[in-house]
Parts: C-alpha cells; structure tokens; sequence
C-alpha cells in the first residue's frame, strides 16, 4: 500500500509543528514535501555532496574535546568506613510512605486493556488481531497482570482499540510510555491517533517513509 501525495504532505506539516527537534525535518516552504524517503531519492538524483575533510585547525578542536584522561588529582574518594554508618537512625518512616504506596498502586496496562475491551464490546481476538499481536502474546498478557509490553505493542492497542488521544496516552502510561514530541514515531502516532486514522497497515507505512521503526512488522 503506498500512501497519497496529500497524507505525507498532511504528515510532514504536522511533523514541522509538533515535532521538538534542533534541526527540523522542514521549513515552513518545504512542509508540503517529501517524507524522507523521497527526499533521499531526490538527493540522489542531484549528486551527492563531497565530504568536508578536517584541516589541522579543526584535528586541534576535536583533539581538544577529547575525553580527559584519568588523573591522580582527581582520584575517587575512599569509601566511607562501615563504623561511620552505624550511628545514622533507619529511615523507617519514609520506608513505610513507600510501603503504603506499593500497595495502593492504580490499574496496571493489562487491567486496563481489559477493561477497555469490555467497555467496547470487543472481542478478545479481534483486539488483538487488529493490534498485529499474535495468540501466545496476547495470551501471556492475560495470564500476567503485571505484565509490561513493548512501546510498539501498546500503541498498536491503542490503534486497535481506536482511542482518543488522552486514553491512548493514559493507556500508554500504564506500561510506563509516553508520547513525547521529540520523537518522529510518536509525533506520527499522534498525528493518526488525533485524525482517528485507526489502520494500523496505513500508520507503519507511514512511519516506514519516514525512516521509523515500524508497529509489529
């Protein structure tokens, strides 16, 4: 499946907007364009630049921010002799606070798939068939409530379960994830998430034109 003109260029203007980098994919003449893809082809068809070779002044500035070598000035402090410790009180109030919120932890990324499958009605197979998640995972999810799956694998649920952008995000959270706009993957995500683009073929073609990792592919 190859993506329309229009899409990447959709794509690439929400890359320009959202996505927080030193060295932007586009300039604001150039969003409707290529994802990297085309313009590697571009680039080729022009000629490839020459490479820049160091002169001496440049060998000095890289040699200069070399790593520093070890020095016997600089040497670790001793360790703190075990008698030194001995008279510091345990801190067992704040391992208590700790042990009360170890037991009062929320619903964990497995609980809540669940719960989201029940709320939409869904069956467990077509969940995770959508997904791109074969039986045995998706059957190892189930036996393990604390089980924690991959970043691809929880946004290829929260594709499959066609959530909005705050419950992908919270479901995403669970797993201990985030969406995060230093991130072309995830600012592509967002981009289908936020325009219920919900196919799943249709997002890693995308993230394959722009030279992302793809979603259980």
């Amino acid at each position: 499946m190859r993506l329309k003109k229009q899409l990447l260029a959709e794509i690439a203007e929400y890359l320009r907007l959202h996505y927080d980098s030193p060295n932007p994919p586009f300039s604001a003449g150039e969003s409707q364009a290529f994802a990297p893809r085309a313009a590697k082809r571009m680039a080729r068809a022009k000629g490839s630049a020459a490479r820049e070779i160091p002169d001496a002044d440049d060998a000095v500035v890289l040699d200069e921010c070399a790593a520093p070598q070890p020095s016997a000035r600089y040497a670790a402090p001793a360790p703190i002799a075990d008698d030194r410790m001995a008279g510091m009180p345990a801190p067992t109030a704040a391992y208590g606070d700790l042990s009360s919120r170890l037991n009062t932890l929320d619903e964990s990324f497995q609980q809540a798939l669940f719960r989201l499958i029940d709320e939409r009605g869904m069956r467990d197979s077509t969940c995770y068939k959508r997904a791109g998640v074969d039986r045995k995972l998706f059957s190892k999810i189930r036996s393990n409530p604390s089980y924690r799956p991959s970043k691809p694998t929880a946004v290829a649920f929260a594709i499959a379960l066609e959530l909005d952008l705050d419950d992908a995000a919270d479901l995403l959270r669970k797993a201990g994830y985030a969406l995060s706009h230093s991130s072309k993957f995830d600012v592509i995500v967002e981009y289908f998430i936020v325009n219920r683009r919900f196919d799943l073929r249709e997002l890693n073609e995308a993230l394959y034109e722009f030279d992302q990792p793809l979603i259980n592919g």
